[in-house]
């Protein structure tokens, strides 16, 4: 302590539970400093995935499908995850293999770029896939 008060800097405890207790002298404003200036740059350079969702019919027409997936590509290649949601109207109901049909052929277009994170799964009229980017 009378070192650190000598040099007029701070007496620091670094690991305060070893024996002897490891300490150093430094100035505790520039430490304080540093660290939140490495807080600050890595929270700069983090980047949130968000889960884009794309929204189908079990009938949907080959252009439409076409510029979905477009569309589906281009979010993995930003690092997005992708929601696919199929909205079963009507009597499609009953033709649910339809749907499932659909969800695979997505799933078999997109194998290269991106991982099945959640299978599809059927919750009351709207059947769900969740894709990730590989």
């Amino acid at each position: 302590m009378q070192l650190a008060e000598e040099a007029g800097l701070d007496l620091v405890e670094i690991s305060p539970n070893a024996v002897p207790p490891v300490t150093k002298i430094l100035d505790l404003g520039k430490l304080k400093y540093a660290n939140q200036k490495k807080a600050a740059e890595a929270r700069k350079n983090q980047r949130v995935i968000e889960i884009k969702e794309i929204k189908m019919r079990p009938n949907i027409d080959s252009h439409d499908y076409d510029v979905k997936m477009r569309a589906v590509r281009r979010f993995f290649e930003e690092g997005d995850k992708v929601k696919l949601t199929l909205r079963f109207r009507g009597r499609e109901m009953a033709h649910m293999e339809l749907g499932m049909q659909l969800l695979n052929k997505v799933r078999e277009e997109v194998a290269t770029i991106a991982k099945v994170e959640a299978e599809p799964k059927l919750e009351g009229r709207q059947m769900m896939m969740v894709l990730a980017p590989r």
